[in-house]
Formats: structure tokens, sequence, C-alpha cells
């Protein structure tokens, strides 16, 4: 039994110990907003946040995140400078990406409240958009920012 704190809710799940994050997420607690893609965290389609930081649940075993604050798209507000941002700047397009890049970003703000574009860049250059909504999101990610700058970073 693995005891895991998933957007704010305490959950107890009986898996192999070697199951990854994602399919606890998306076949036990019924979280499918993180999406599998590749399998080998390289495009980062199944981004959630552990204790605030951008992590590839497919490639981290549940057990290994027992004990830690794990946050997937469902957590993430509805008024999220960064979810509001997508919708102003119309990000998406197929949007199978966007949940794991729409945490992947909001990872980045929580650290880095006014990141320079060399700090966007990197953060966002593991992500694989098959739409290629790259601007789109560079600009959803300076929306963000000015969102955030007027009115305050919603948690």
């Amino acid at each position: 039994m693995i005891s895991l704190t998933v957007n704010g809710k305490n959950y107890a799940v009986d898996v192999p110990e070697d199951m990854t994050l994602l399919w606890v997420l998306r076949d036990h607690l019924k979280l499918t907003g993180t999406k599998f893609s590749c399998g080998i965290g390289e495009c980062g389609s199944c981004t959630v946040l552990i204790d605030g930081e951008p992590e590839r649940s497919c490639m981290i075993a549940a057990e290994d995140v027992a004990g830690a604050n794990i946050t997937t798209i469902e957590g993430l507000p509805e008024d999220h400078p960064v979810k509001r941002a997508w919708i102003q700047e119309q990000v998406v397009q197929c949007g199978y990406c966007q949940p794991g890049t729409i945490m992947q970003v909001a990872g980045l703000l929580e650290q880095n409240k006014n990141p320079k574009p060399q700090d966007i860049f990197a953060s966002m250059d593991n992500i694989i958009c098959r739409c290629g909504t790259y601007q789109r999101m560079k600009k959803g990610v300076e929306t963000a920012i000015n969102i955030m700058k007027k009115e305050g970073p919603s948690s």
C-alpha cells in the first residue's frame, strides 16, 4: 500500500511497487488530465508538480513520491494565471500536450515569478507539441507573467 497526497487529498493505493505515478494517477485515481504520450520522459505530456517542481510522471515510481505533495492539472485552480493565459491567448490546438505544458509553466512561475526569456525557453525546451503551438505557448507564458504582476498568483 502506497500513501500519496494528490491535489491536497490523501490516497492509499495498492499497486505494484514499480508502477509509475502516471498510471496510478490515470488508472487508479481516475485523474486522466495527465496524459501518456512517449513513455520515456521526453515529451512532457505527463508533467505534474511534485513539491512544486515539474516532473515527468511516466518516469517516477509512485512509491518514490509517497509523502510528497503532487499536483495534477485537475488540482491547478481554474483561475490560475497560466490557465487563464492559455485561454486568453488561444494556445491550445489539439490540446493533448497542454496539461503537461501548463504544469511545466506553472512550476516555472512558482519558482521564478519573472523569468527571463532564456529561462522560459530552457523550461519549455523539452516540451513536444505535435501541433507546433510553441509561439502561442511563449505568448501564453508572457501573458501569465503579466497577470501575476497585476493580480498576484493564484494558489
